[in-house]
Formats: structure tokens, C-alpha cells, sequence
């Protein structure tokens, strides 16, 4: 792995790549940790910022262009900034169940394969991790 071509790039992609890869492993963490204990809220709520800092940092990447400015990743930066709210508010209201399906959709869609594309040839984030 070489940050070099990370730290070669806009300010803007390398707090969205670094927003990304924390939110990555703090969300394996909080799946993997103990559910409803201070912990996990806290640790939750860390991964809410990081989440929402992925979305709103992306409308300022423009890479692909294919709707105007936007590529159809930019349509799961709207539904991450719609969908993360609604399942925080889920949690607070004890609805476990929607809270929990809300937050896995949302590590695999905007995380896992959202973060996937990144590793295509020509991406940044391909020549960070082959080189």
C-alpha cells in the first residue's frame, strides 16, 4: 500500500478516502461489538459523522462525469444522507430491527460497494493499494 498518489490528490478526495476507510473498519468493529452499551453508541454516533462526511464530501468529487457533474454513485450519496438519519432515529425510538437492516445496507451499499468501484484501474484508490 502507498498513500503517495492519496496525498498527490485534492484536499476534498483525500478527507473523503480517509472519512471512508475509518468509517470501513469502525463499522466492522460496531458489527462485531457487543449491541445497546455506551460503546456502541458512542462509536455509532463517530460513525454517523464519518458517513455523512463521506456523502456530503462527495458531491465535490467529480471524477466520473455522467449526469452533468455526477456519476450514479453521487444518487447513494443522497440515499446515505437520507437513509443514515432515519436509522439513528430508528435506534432512538428502540426499533432495533430497522436500525440494525437500515446500518448494514448502508455499510454494504455505500461502503462496500461504493468503495469497490474505487479500486478500478485509473482510480486513485487502485494505485494506493496495487500500485
Amino acid at each position: 500500500m502507498n498513500l503517495t498518489p492519496l496525498f498527490a490528490e485534492k484536499l476534498i478526495i483525500q478527507v473523503h478516502a480517509f472519512a471512508a476507510i475509518a468509517a470501513l473498519v469502525l463499522g466492522a468493529i460496531q458489527f462485531l461489538a457487543p449491541k445497546g452499551t455506551v460503546p456502541h453508541r458512542v462509536l455509532g454516533y463517530a460513525w454517523v459523522v464519518l458517513m455523512l462526511v463521506i456523502a456530503v464530501s462527495s458531491f465535490w468529487i467529480h471524477e466520473i462525469r455522467l449526469l452533468g457533474p455526477f456519476s450514479p454513485i453521487h444518487f447513494l450519496s443522497i440515499s446515505t444522507l437520507i437513509l443514515v438519519p432515519m436509522a439513528v432515529v430508528a435506534a432512538r425510538s428502540k426499533k432495533s430491527r430497522s436500525h440494525r437492516l437500515a446500518m448494514i445496507q448502508i455499510y454494504i451499499f455505500a461502503l462496500i460497494t461504493a468503495g469497490a468501484f474505487t479500486l478500478l484501474p485509473g482510480r486513485v484508490m487502485h494505485s494506493v493499494v496495487f500500485g
